[in-house]
């Protein structure tokens, strides 16, 4: 099988490297915006029509949260027109496509775990063009799986986990807030998810959530850290309004995973669990 990869010098594709590479029947296409603007219809469709694609993994997307507010259009032809133009491409060529999506599309207001059926109403513009890439999928192919997950981190690029790290290096205090909750999900763990509804060939669309088991705050994330890396680094937990941002973030965004546990049959480690390996694999 073939598999085209967006967004292929990110996290996310060096994790899927990581993982398939004992995967001798699959053969992977990582693509960068230079190879495949999927901002550009035309582009991506010669591309499909010229590659003999089975799976597309949409990895591409405009992530910087704060500079998206000041920055709509781009991050709008990224995460909304990349994702249909994808998805046009998928269905006139028969392919299946994984999209990856984001926990940033709920409020944040509810106390409750939240289902893939709960409404998304988005804080930001991150989040909002995240979810209009999820309806454009949704509009335009039937052929899907959009995975929503949250709080992404692992030995590649540039994430939470390694800039308190670097910082940890030279400051012996930081300052983490602690009023905002989620999961921190490691991404090689998604990436095995991904790979296994592929090896699969699963036909079992739709939107699903993904991140590790667990809840988390981004102060006790980062004592976490800390602790397990044995950094002597101190950590104490602010409100968020001590440290303000253009974006605002979701207050709360556990999501529930019964639904991607159940059609899979698959384990989900604990967060804690995969931060052990990724800092082990540093």
């Amino acid at each position: 099988m073939k598999i085209l990869v967006t967004g292929g010098n990110g996290q996310l594709a060096a994790c899927i490297k990581d993982v398939s590479k004992d995967e001798k029947h699959l053969q992977f296409i990582y693509t960068d915006s230079e190879d495949l603007d999927i901002t550009n219809h035309q582009h991506v469709a010669d591309f499909f029509q010229n590659n003999n694609i089975d799976w597309c993994i949409n990895c591409a997307a405009y992530t910087a949260v704060d500079k998206a507010e000041s920055d709509v259009d781009l991050a709008r032809k990224i995460n909304k027109d990349g994702a249909k133009h994808l998805a046009i491409a998928c269905k006139a060529n028969n392919v299946k496509l994984i999209h990856v999506s984001t926990d940033f599309v709920f409020d944040g207001k509810s106390s409750a775990l939240y289902s893939e059926t709960d409404v998304a109403e988005p804080l930001g513009i991150y989040g909002l063009t995240k979810l209009e890439g999820e309806q454009a999928i949704q509009e335009n192919l039937d052929a899907y799986f959009i995975l929503r997950t949250s709080w992404l981190y692992s030995e590649h690029a540039n994430n939470f986990m390694k800039t308190m790290l670097r910082l940890a290096e030279t400051r012996p205090e930081l300052n983490v807030v602690a009023d905002q909750i989620g999961t921190p999900t490691y991404a090689t763990d998604l990436a095995s998810v991904m790979l296994y509804i592929i090896n699969d060939n699963s036909t079992k669309y739709g939107l699903f959530h993904y991140s590790n088991e667990g809840v988390a705050s981004w102060y006790d994330f980062a004592d976490a850290i800390f602790d397990i890396a044995d950094t002597k680094t101190k950590v104490f937990p602010i409100k968020t309004e001590a440290y303000p941002t253009p974006a605002a973030r979701p207050q709360f965004s556990v999501m529930d995973k019964s639904k991607i546990k159940q059609a899979f049959k698959i384990a989900i480690p604990h967060w804690r669990v995969s931060l052990k390996q990724a800092i082990k694999n540093l």
